[in-house]
């Protein structure tokens, strides 16, 4: 699984920042490792140099093998909150998408003895 992180101007987006978002989503996505060819994190500043709460931006996309985007956004006054919130939200619909795939997967019918 690729892994691109892009911040802002605004946004300490030093390699530091980056490593420690990419092993903490890295450690939570591991299952669907596999399953997934690229991890999109963006992350800004809604506010720049203004404070306020709230205003760190994370946003996730993550890429199935052969399916759309499943993205989502969350908000936090640290950037490493705001990355949390967005990897437990991602397990979540990512669970949720490979678990209706699986659920939508039929056996072949077994053929019948008479």
């Amino acid at each position: 699984m690729q892994f691109q992180f892009n911040s802002d101007s605004s946004v300490m987006g030093t390699e530091n920042v980056a490593e420690r978002i990419e092993e903490m989503l890295r450690g939570k996505l591991a299952r669907f490792e596999d399953r997934l060819t690229r991890l999109e994190v963006h992350v800004s500043d809604e506010n720049a140099h203004k404070h306020g709460s709230d205003d760190k931006t994370c946003m996730i996309e993550a890429r199935p093998r052969g399916g759309r985007p499943i993205g989502v956004t969350e908000h936090a006054s640290k950037v490493d909150d705001a990355a949390r919130k967005a990897g437990n939200t991602l397990a979540q619909r990512l669970e949720r998408h490979f678990g209706k795939e699986s659920k939508h997967k039929h056996d072949p019918r077994p053929d019948k003895v008479l």
